[in-house]
């Protein structure tokens, strides 16, 4: 059967299975759900036979006491529930209204290199989610950003260099784990030369063995570290298995990350209703071919629970018919109960954390060149894409940071194609008239509307500063990301400050 047709496997009313199998299959399992001051009734029955784990998302969080009263009532109904989020700072989160920390992405703590300023930064996220009640994070990332056409990976990595990536992710790791924080490197073995985003569709690296190896090593410096969690990439690597992503291959999981790398925690496959996973295979195939291939933990953050039963659905029946081995669902089970015993229960006393440290990384972030010495009472042209649907961000502006710090600033911002471009730059530069122009794109080069509306601008008004808010293409300034601190050392550069 070729990897991109969908399995089907027919659901059987065999004899239920014995009741530690029952819930070692549940065990498998994270689930989303909505809701922000209840627990829906079918979540509450998987919770009860035995579910590993639940992904909060934004459309769960409210703020900070409501976070904390719903993981409350989660482990009200069985203690040793593991509470999960993706949490990597900078633009990347869910947590922006219940108070989250603001840090900058990896890539900017990459640039300013302190170790130690990185673990500042994961121990204020740390710290938050222990306060909330969350105790896994599902970060950070630990892919390199190698393609300047990837769209996925880019500010969430912390570079190109499998060196510098490692020494960030075990300050990042051991800030996490003193806070009791389970804390996940992903996406093994590695997201960042594929030009795919997976959740849209199927993203393959054909890069040869030799190069994909460099990849691997900030994972080997996780485990090495103690990482507590891997997720896998939905990502086919011909070199090392032509077939499956490698969240489906026993070579990539098996040979990989267990023989080589020795990692003998909790591997968690990334959201199954990704499209490299749904439209491949359908989700509840994935999820048991995924757990046959050697993933312990498999997410899936739709809140449609329907979807989740489902995936339990196809585990079981196969655990029913011989398809799915009952010891290797009792081992990943084994390693789930192992994480739960150390991370399930939040931490009593949560010691404040530094809270002007993510400013202090993204100043020292900040790159530029040829910016004049203050460009004050500016007109801030700010051109960014809408938020990516599955990892939402705060909405921050490049504006309001500049106007926070010269309230004479004013500004445009635009979050995607217009319909008359030509009479947005008329606009835009009649209104500036002779006051400075500050054009902000954030990567560029992934969308062509905002190429187009940067060299109209800078044809009309070539003294204009150039502002980069993703990787660097050659602005005059550089923010190596969009968190709100990343936004904020910007504008105090523009200001002079």
């Amino acid at each position: 059967m070729s990897p991109f047709e969908h399995e089907h496997v027919p659901l059987r009313s065999a004899a239920a299975l014995p009741g530690d199998l029952d819930e070692a299959a549940h065990r498998c399992l994270v689930a989303g759900f909505d809701g922000v001051t209840s627990v829906p009734d079918t979540l509450k029955e998987l919770i009860d036979r035995g579910l590993g784990g639940v992904i909060l998302f934004t459309r769960n969080i409210r703020d900070a006491r409501q976070v904390r009263h719903l993981t409350d009532e989660l482990r009200a109904i069985r203690p040793d529930l593991v509470v999960a989020i993706d949490n990597e700072g900078g633009g990347i989160g869910h947590l922006v209204s219940a108070g989250a920390p603001e840090v900058p992405g990896s890539y900017a703590l990459g640039v300013a290199d302190d170790p130690n300023l990185t673990a500042r930064c994961a121990d204020a996220l740390a710290g938050h989610l222990a306060r909330l009640g969350i105790t896994a994070s599902y970060a950070p990332v630990a892919d390199l950003q190698h393609r300047p056409d990837n769209p996925i990976v880019r500010t969430r990595s912390f570079g190109a260099g499998p060196e510098r990536a490692a020494r960030h992710l075990r300050a990042w790791i051991t800030a996490t784990e003193a806070r009791g924080i389970a804390s996940c490197a992903k996406h093994f073995p590695g997201h960042g030369g594929t030009a795919t985003d997976s959740h849209h569709g199927l993203a393959v690296d054909p890069r040869p063995y030799d190069e994909l190896r460099v990849d691997v090593e900030p994972f080997r410096a996780a485990v090495a570290a103690g990482v507590p969690m891997l997720m896998s990439a939905h990502v086919v690597f011909p070199a090392l298995d032509p077939n499956r992503p490698a969240t489906l291959s026993r070579r990539i999981l098996g040979d990989l990350l267990r023989h080589d790398l020795g990692f003998d925690g909790v591997l968690v496959s990334d959201a199954l209703e990704m499209k490299a996973i749904a439209d491949a295979y359908g989700e509840a195939a994935g999820a048991r071919i995924a757990l046959a291939a050697g993933a312990d933990q498999v997410i899936v953050a739709v809140p449609d629970l329907d979807v989740t039963l489902a995936c339990r659905d196809a585990v079981l029946d196969a655990l029913r018919t011989g398809v799915l081995a009952p010891e290797r669902v009792e081992e990943a089970a084994g390693r789930v109960r192992r994480l739960a015993e150390r991370y399930a229960t939040p931490p009593g006393e949560v010691a404040d954390w530094d809270a002007g440290a993510g400013l202090t990384a993204a100043r020292r972030a900040v790159r530029g060149r040829g910016v004049p010495p203050a460009v004050r009472g500016a007109h801030v042209v700010d051109l960014f894409p809408p938020p990516h649907p599955a990892l939402n961000w705060g909405g921050e502006d490049l504006l309001t940071e500049v106007r926070a710090v010269d309230p004479t600033a004013t500004g445009t911002a635009v979050t995607g194609e217009c319909a008359d471009p030509d009479a947005l730059v008329e606009g835009i530069v009649g209104h500036c008239g002779a006051a400075p122009l500050v054009v902000a794109t954030c990567d560029a080069g992934l969308h062509p509307w905002q190429r187009r509306l940067r060299d109209a601008l800078l044809g009309r008004r070539p003294d204009a500063v150039r502002v980069d808010t993703g990787l660097p293409e050659g602005g005059a300034l550089c923010s190596y990301g969009r968190g709100r601190v990343n936004l904020r050392a910007v504008a105090e550069a523009l200001a002079g400050i």
